[in-house]
């Protein structure tokens, strides 16, 4: 098969397409034919040598996809997976997807973005109070927008560059989510409002877990979220798709953060 490979840690460059082994199928496993993938960020920070596969896993990028089932493990549920079934992936950035499913789930929601152009995306992704951080301080437009009080949840994939201010702008019994740091890893912080306001923080990351784990959220993605999908109450966002040969050109992409929606690559 063929498979972007990391040559050696560094910048876009080092990716090149290369013929590599075909993997063998776990019992536990299916075997899939490819007929996309997407790019995450975690991709390009593997590509850097910060963020290596757990022991035992594909050497590769490639955090999701979208494709038809070849084979399936000894130890496969028939009636779950089977050869010719469709596994749906590779399609919505998670600000995309994060704004369509809390619209679909009667939720106030607040977004911050770098340009105009992309705020009138996330507006007709159904946003309600959209933010230009580059003009206008986030925080205060928050106190304004909640009469002072703060907003219940943030997600964010900033991490230490903004996490004063995110703590800042939760309310009584916030919860902060992270699952990114574009911001950094490193801060210093007031910690006093987490007391005074029974804040929560909260990070979550997938390529740690073990199977079962990650199939319990399986279950809870197909039971929560594929229904609204089928429904077309979410709608997948596909910025740009790239031939497999030009995943430089790609990551490249990613890394201007001048997309809205996912970056796909075709074999």
């Amino acid at each position: 098969m063929k498979a972007v490979v990391v040559t050696n840690p560094g910048g876009p460059e080092v990716l090149k397409v290369r013929e590599v082994e075909d993997p063998a199928v776990g019992d536990d496993e299916v075997l899939i034919k490819v007929e996309a993938t997407a790019l995450n960020r975690a991709d390009t920070v593997q590509r850097k040598g910060s963020y290596p596969p757990p022991k035992g896993a594909s050497p590769y990028p490639g955090l999701e996809c979208s494709g038809t089932i070849l084979a399936v493990g000894r130890s496969v549920d028939p009636s779950r997976w089977k050869v010719g079934d469709q596994i749906h992936g590779g399609s919505s950035g998670i600000g995309t997807f994060a704004i369509q499913i809390a619209k679909h789930l009667g939720i106030r929601v607040f977004v911050t973005a770098g340009s105009e152009e992309k705020l009138t995306a996330c507006k007709n992704f159904g946003a309600d109070v959209c933010i230009n951080y580059k003009t206008e301080d986030f925080v205060a437009r928050v106190k304004e927008e909640t009469g002072g009080k703060g907003v219940d949840v943030i997600l964010d994939n900033v991490g230490g560059s903004y996490l004063q201010r995110n703590l800042d702008s939760l309310a009584t019994d916030g919860r902060l989510f992270i699952i990114g740091f574009q911001g950094g890893t490193v801060t210093e912080v007031n910690l006093s409002c987490l007391l005074a306001r029974r804040l929560t923080v909260q990070a979550a990351g997938l390529r740690g877990r073990n199977p079962e784990n990650k199939a319990m959220i399986v279950r809870e993605v197909e039971k929560h979220v594929w229904p609204a999908i089928g429904e077309g109450k979410v709608k997948p966002v596909v910025y740009k798709a790239f031939p497999l040969s030009e995943a430089a050109e790609a990551h490249r992409l990613m890394e201007s953060s001048s997309h809205i929606g996912k970056i796909l690559l075709i074999p």
